[in-house]
């Protein structure tokens, strides 16, 4: 129950972290609740006809070389107990404060082969010239070798076919490419060739690559946002805040904005008085216009399952004059020039692409990093630049991407760990029915930290959001070990036995058990190494489980030796 309760914090969070990763939580504890009753039932019975009645003296059962090497460090550190105190203290704090430079992540990128393409030209670009872009992408990608296939999206994303997957809104001047290699190795130098080909070969448009994450989030790595009623001025604070984010870190790659670039709007002045003479309204007027442009719809077309819209417009052979059309009037039954309905044409620049976040209207500046870097460590470069903004009355900043999904993720977390930390407590109270014995076995769980910085610092890996899940499950592990090795001691003490010479004798005797623990969970750790996922997870258990039981065979007891001194010492002082 405390292992499965070191795992219930994300299985319980409503976040999407929480959703992501729920499956973890239920296929642990389906299986520690089924290894608890295989236990109590298998195990016995498999003992009963695998073990066989011995004849050997049980006094040498733990007379190996290990055992008494074991046994002599154990009596020199609880005569040294103090000193051994002091320096578990003071190595806990070093690797809490080395913590600190250990590079932090959310989640990793997938171990799929796949990666994204994002081609946006200029708001207001037609679709058949983002097609035609695209086009020339997809012959430079046939003739590479190491392209197994792609495919193209034109105007959106693709449809959502996962969750960690971020479709983009229906757009014209929007294009999209999913990409396939041979093996992940493949990807790093093809996003290379092929962003730098196709920024020398459309530099009129954005054009960046993007690989594909694990988990939630899948957006920009970096984000920050701006709220208030004007567009005017968040574009101002959106312009300022780019230009801010690439002179503090030449790491923010690809700066830009989600509400793209104004458009150039003709807006027509209806001539009220002169089109209701005629017998013309606004409509007829807009409907002519639309005709000229992008067309009306007269009809469906139903073929099977599909209903095509049938679109009748102007054709367009080249450019013409607005004022040059006519439209029909019921009144007149003829058609009337265009140029006698309006007063004119207004050039104007209009936001075509607004955002609202709470009914507010918001502004997203958004950046890459470079694909070795973490989105952390880009963030503590870039945070102070941002946040000394001066914003007017009325507006607001809060930062999004990977920032703000870890923190929600971690805050969700941090809601549920109360309570599965107390469960955890109460178990252990209840299983001694006792406050000292728990308090001891919670003071190694620190410990855990001191492995998990040595194996993270010493393979340069990220501690991402599964190795928070498996710093949790640690402290699991840790007081299982320590429940094992702190009942023992008590069960040798009930018989009599003085304080030092139980603790010896338990702790010894514990040695293996404990030790086969720690080494199977590690071993059992080793395939995920490959995990592009797990990883991360994989090192925090196996270094903080490995060194953390090294230093509990040594802990355990002298902190027990520390709580019960003084019990020993009225015990031989009564007798």
């Amino acid at each position: 129950m405390i292992g499965i309760m070191a795992f219930a914090g994300i299985g319980l969070s409503p976040d999407s972290a929480g959703e992501f990763l729920f499956s973890l939580f239920a296929v642990i504890s389906i299986s520690l609740l089924l290894s608890w009753v295989l236990a109590l039932t298998a195990t016995p019975l498999l003992g009963h006809y695998f073990f066989k009645q011995g004849h050997e003296d049980a006094a040498d059962a733990y007379g190996g070389l290990l055992f008494r090497a074991y046994g002599a460090l154990l009596r020199i550190s609880l005569k040294l107990r103090w000193l051994v105190v002091a320096g578990l203290i003071s190595l806990t704090a070093v690797c809490f404060a080395a913590f600190g430079t250990v590079k932090q992540q959310f989640f990793p990128d997938a171990n799929t082969p796949l990666f994204f393409v994002h081609y946006k030209l200029p708001q207001g670009t037609t679709i058949e010239t983002t097609s035609a872009h695209l086009a020339v992408i997809e012959d430079w990608l046939a003739e590479r070798q190491d392209v197994v296939e792609f495919t193209t999206f034109v105007g959106q994303g693709a449809t959502r076919f996962m969750l960690t997957y971020d479709g983009q809104k229906p757009n014209p001047s929007y294009g999209h490419m999913i990409i396939r290699t041979a093996d992940l190795l493949a990807i790093p130098p093809l996003q290379t060739d092929l962003e730098a080909f196709g920024q020398a070969q459309f530099p009129e448009g954005e054009f960046r690559t993007k690989r594909l994450v694990f988990g939630p989030g899948g957006g920009d790595p970096i984000q920050v946002r701006f709220s208030g009623p004007d567009p005017l001025v968040l574009r101002r604070l959106g312009e300022e805040a780019m230009r801010r984010l690439e002179a503090a870190s030449p790491n923010i790659l690809n700066t830009r904005q989600d509400w793209r670039e104004r458009e150039l709007v003709l807006t027509p002045r209806y001539a009220t008085e002169r089109a209701q003479t005629a017998g013309i309204a606004r409509e007829d007027v807009a409907d002519t216009l639309m005709f000229s442009t992008d067309g009306l719809q007269a009809g469906v077309f139903r073929e099977q399952e599909r209903l095509i819209p049938i679109v009748i417009r102007r054709p367009q052979d080249g450019p013409y004059n607005i004022m040059d059309q006519v439209v029909y009037s019921n009144t007149a039954q003829k058609f009337l020039p265009m140029e006698q309905m309006i007063d004119g044409v207004d050039v104007d620049l209009e936001d075509t692409l607004l955002h609202r976040r709470d009914r507010v209207p918001t502004l997203t500046v958004g950046a890459d990093i470079p694909v070795d870097l973490t989105a952390a460590t880009v963030f503590s470069e870039i945070q102070a630049t941002i946040e000394t903004m001066d914003l007017p009355a009325g507006y607001s900043m809060e930062w999004g991407g990977d920032h703000e999904s870890s923190g929600d993720a971690n805050e969700s977390l941090g809601k549920q760990l109360p309570v599965t930390a107390l469960i955890m407590v109460m178990i252990s109270v209840f299983l001694f029915n006792a406050i000292r014995q728990p308090i001891i076995i919670w003071l190694l769980v620190p410990m855990s930290v001191n492995g998990v910085v040595i194996g993270l610092l010493g393979t340069g890996l990220p501690f991402t959001f599964t190795a928070l899940l498996g710093l949790l499950s640690l402290s699991g592990m840790l007081i299982k070990n320590g429940i094992v090795l702190v009942e023992e001691i008590d069960l040798v003490r009930a018989e009599g036995k003085p304080l030092r010479d139980a603790i010896v004798e338990a702790s010894v005797s514990r040695l293996r058990p404990v030790m086969l623990a720690a080494v199977t969970t590690i071993l059992g750790m080793i395939p995920l190494l490959w995990d592009a996922f797990f990883v991360s997870m994989a090192v925090t258990i196996m270094g903080g489980l490995a060194f953390a039981t090294v230093l509990t065979l040594v802990a355990a007891p002298v902190f027990y030796l520390i709580f019960f001194g003084r019990d020993e010492k009225r015990r031989l002082a009564a007798a």
